[in-house]
């Protein structure tokens, strides 16, 4: 990238009192924690500081990625040679207008799932326990039990590739099972509109506990294993009389949980989710073992598996898929 132009982001970054480091090791902030350096990690919490933030590196014509909470990623070993700005925010920044609630991209969607139950707002409870962010969620529809984020949504507010804020319907973003064109368009998610319906807030904390023990029985805790969730998408039905089959289901069948590739292991309650296991692990390792329990299924079932965790940066033999 431009030296000038990079000093010139510095400038405007530290006049607007705006948190980053420099040399950034993204490992740290994963929830793989693998990555290599970004030459810059820019730290935005609200609307207005990530707005101006891509205006400025639009004006400058600098190349920039955005990442949430990073619990769906898998980034290179040899890093990134682009800025990253880390939209991300601890407090949760919610408007109730009627029958909508507006809340930035930035917000931890459990955090916003259990405000949702407390406050007797139905319709979010399926999403409790999933990592990541709201935003995250919008981008990557992401959801459980049956139930999608796009299903919510009615309207979000984005910031284009010129740095202009637009507000788009899901007629827009045309959202499909685990995916939107908004990871086409590359427009960055800022706010959701979302609808919302009356519920009775005992009866949503015993499904939230419910579903947070059932994750906990299934899926492994990020504080304590590096991973990214189910690697793969479940596989979409043959026809609209059949339910969507879980890729999880295949992969235990073709034998994929003995499987290791350097310091990269499945976890022993989940065929679909990679794990470091070892301490060298590195995100080359997490790569050439998914190829390779891809490459079991295909061989058992005829049936080709598509990734859910997105791969940033380069990556040695890479397959797209």
């Amino acid at each position: 990238m431009n030296l000038e132009k990079i000093n010139r982001f510095f400038d405007f970054i530290q006049k607007n009192n705006l948190a980053f480091q420099r040399n950034t090791l993204l490992a740290e902030f994963t929830t793989f924690r693998l990555g290599g350096n970004c030459p810059c990690l820019v730290f935005c919490k609200s609307p207005d500081q990530l707005t101006a933030v891509v205006r400025e590196l639009t004006t400058l014509d600098l190349p920039y990625l955005l990442i949430g909470g990073g619990s769906n990623l898998l980034i290179s070993d040899e890093g990134l040679s682009v800025i990253v700005i880390r939209y991300v925010s601890d407090n949760l920044d919610i408007v109730t207008e009627k029958n909508e609630l507006i809340i930035s991209a930035a917000s931890n969607l459990d955090d916003f799932a259990k405000y949702t139950v407390n406050h007797g707002i139905g319709g979010f409870v399926n999403c409790s326990g999933i990592p990541g962010t709201v935003g995250g969620a919008v981008v990557g529809n992401a959801g459980a039990f049956g139930w999608q984020t796009g299903d919510a949504v009615n309207s979000v507010t984005v910031i284009d590739k010129h740095g202009n804020l637009n507000e788009l319907l899901p007629d827009d973003i045309g959202f499909k099972y685990r995916h939107s064109e908004l990871k086409i368009r590359h427009d960055i998610v800022v706010s959701v509109r979302l609808k919302i319906e009356t519920g009775d807030p005992e009866a949503l904390q015993i499904e939230r506990d419910r579903i947070l023990e059932l994750r906990s029985s299934k899926h492994p805790d990020l504080k304590i294993f590096s991973c990214a969730g189910s690697f793969f998408k479940n596989i979409e039905p043959t026809s609209a009389a059949d339910r969507r089959q879980a890729s999880g289901w295949f992969l235990e069948q073709a034998g994929v949980k003995t499987m290791r590739f350097g310091g990269a292991g499945i976890f022993s309650k989940h065929a679909n989710i990679i794990i470091q296991s070892e301490s060298n692990c590195t995100a080359q390792d997490v790569y050439e073992l998914s190829k390779q329990m891809a490459s079991a299924v295909k061989a058992e079932f005829n049936i080709d598996l598509k990734r859910e965790v997105l791969l940033v940066g380069r990556f040695e033999n890479r397959i797209e898929r």
